[in-house]
């Protein structure tokens, strides 16, 4: 008897886990995550295996493309827009901020050319998105 008492007060164990919310952007559906904190942390609410992938890595290890842009000389305009070529920890952007504020190219660059390679140790390149020509 005194066991049974037990088991009935006992709490579940995932009573305790927190739960995540997000919505899913590997697509344009936008599933609504539920993603359970700990464990396995088990993703409920995607429509595919791409929104469960989503869902672990947001909250284990959340990653981001970091566009922007660096000042440039020389050219037609004064800045030219910039991205990485993959997802850095979003831990990082603002430090990797801080880097592109010391950037400046000189005219002229071709989109894709790297512009810093292996920003802050990531393996992640930041690139020109754009070709920007002399100015005559």
């Amino acid at each position: 008897m005194k066991k049974l008492e037990l088991e009935r007060n006992k709490a579940p164990e995932n009573e305790n886990r927190a739960v995540k919310e997000l919505i899913c952007i590997m697509c344009p559906k936008g599933c609504r995550l539920k993603v359970e904190e700990g464990g396995g942390y088990a993703v409920t609410g995607n429509a595919c295996p791409k929104g469960a992938e989503y869902g672990r890595k947001e909250v284990t290890n959340p990653t981001r493309v970091l566009t922007s842009t660096v000042k440039i000389t020389g050219a037609i305009h004064s800045c030219c827009p910039v991205k990485t070529d993959r997802d850095i920890p979003k831990q990082l952007v603002l430090k990797a901020m801080d880097v592109l504020s010391g950037v400046v190219l000189k005219a002229p660059v071709r989109r894709g050319e790297v512009v810093v390679s292996n920003i802050l140790g990531t393996g992640a390149n930041l690139i020109a998105t754009r070709d920007m020509e002399a100015a005559e």
